[in-house]
């Protein structure tokens, strides 16, 4: 597909897809189906527009589980991951008041997601949150997740992939660990699902959280694929939604768009990925043959195809920034920790110096990146590094 259907030439490069992708045109096509024809309320039981909508329902929860090896009935529609984690972190201890604390074994490098909420119930005194060890390029040491295991904990809280350095975790090793000890284990897959395969089913994943927009559909929308035979303590009231588990109106045409962006990429992921890491090595070794002393973050071996993070030591970030947004889209990290002035804790949690936290960038390449965007946004970068060493030295 022709990307500038998708992205204004006229306009900075985008490279931040970790932080939202632009949505698929196709996508687009059935979301407006639903918000302008097919607008009917799914829970209508009534005529043909709430059959209609209630038929896109449950088309959308079986490309989704389809995408990810799970059932359609394990799939719950909600407004994304951020949501998704909130309702089984804060659902499990609302459901099972017992006299311990719930003790959440979590990656310290997860998304804010997941750290805040298990902060927020350590604050309320209802949890107690084990930190898991990780090396310098953010991997998971399986060993201590083990220990941990059989020391006795309550709930495992591993991503599938890290959304500043890339870094992917060997999933069906820790969910063996999980069922090894009888133990749910959470999986925030939004960065992973519709960029490497996962299976649900067969890998002991008890709860998986995903997000639309990081698959090329809209903004809120998003699903928890919860197992069958497990049960939550809904957040929201008022309708029975959803088996109970998420009540409120759904947003068919949202749903409708994230299930079209889930069959697509189950269609076309493994091809698009290897030409999304051939590009991504392309601007790689560009920035590498004219910046010596770049720095490569995260794990070079299994990171995702799309992720290339940086660090140029001794300069800010916020002075290449500063620079180049005017021509092109990157991040100092999280977008949702954007605006905070503070070190990202990824990058703390795994030990890097000082001078590189304070020099790191991310990028993030998607199917709709060009060559010819690759090239140039290597040259503005290139450029703009080489002026403010220029400035320092001066």
């Amino acid at each position: 597909m022709n990307s500038s259907k998708c992205v204004n030439s006229d306009r900075p490069i985008y490279l931040d897809y970790h932080a939202t992708t632009p949505v698929d045109p196709r996508v687009a096509s059935v979301v407006m189906e639903y918000i302008l024809t097919e607008f009917g309320n799914a829970s209508s039981i009534d005529h043909t527009y709430g059959d209609k909508a209630d038929l896109a329902v449950k088309q959308s929860a079986k490309q989704v589980a389809d995408l990810v090896g799970a059932l359609p009935r394990e799939v719950i529609f909600t407004s994304g991951a951020t949501e998704s984690i909130n309702l089984v972190l804060q659902g499990l201890t609302q459901k099972s008041p017992s006299p311990h604390k719930l003790k959440i074994a979590v990656l310290p490098i997860e998304h804010k997601a997941v750290l805040d909420t298990c902060d927020a119930l350590v604050k309320k005194g209802i949890a107690e949150m084990i930190l898991l060890k990780v090396d310098r390029q953010g991997r998971l040491d399986l060993e201590h997740l083990e220990t941990n295991c059989s020391q006795g904990i309550d709930l495992i809280c591993v991503m599938a992939a890290n959304n500043e350095i890339g870094t992917i975790y060997p999933m069906p090793e820790i969910g063996a660990i999980a069922q090894r000890y009888n133990l749910p284990f959470l999986c925030d897959a939004t960065q992973a699902v519709g960029k490497i395969p996962i299976n649900f089913r067969d890998w002991g994943i008890t709860y998986l959280a995903l997000s639309g927009h990081k698959m090329y559909a809209p903004k809120g929308i998003g699903a928890l694929i919860l197992r069958k035979g497990y049960h939550l303590q809904p957040l929201i009231y008022g309708g029975g939604q959803q088996k109970g588990i998420r009540a409120g109106t759904l947003n068919v045409s949202g749903i409708a768009g994230l299930g079209e962006a889930c069959r697509l990429r189950q269609q076309e992921m493994l091809a698009d990925e290897l030409v999304i890491a051939a590009k991504r090595d392309r601007l790689q070794s560009l920035l590498l043959e004219s910046i010596p002393d770049l720095t490569i973050n995260g794990d070079l071996l299994n990171r995702l195809a799309g992720n290339l993070h940086i660090s140029v030591p001794n300069i800010l970030n916020k002075a290449i920034i500063s620079r180049i947004r005017d021509q092109l889209a990157i991040a100092t990290g999280s977008a949702c920790s954007s605006g905070i002035e503070a070190a990202s804790h990824v990058l703390q949690a795994i030990n890097l110096p000082t001078h590189l936290i304070e020099g790191a960038l991310r990028i993030s390449i998607g199917k709709f990146t060009t060559d010819a965007e690759i090239d140039r946004a290597a040259n503005i970068l290139i450029t703009a590094v080489h002026s403010t060493q220029q400035i320092i030295r001066s």
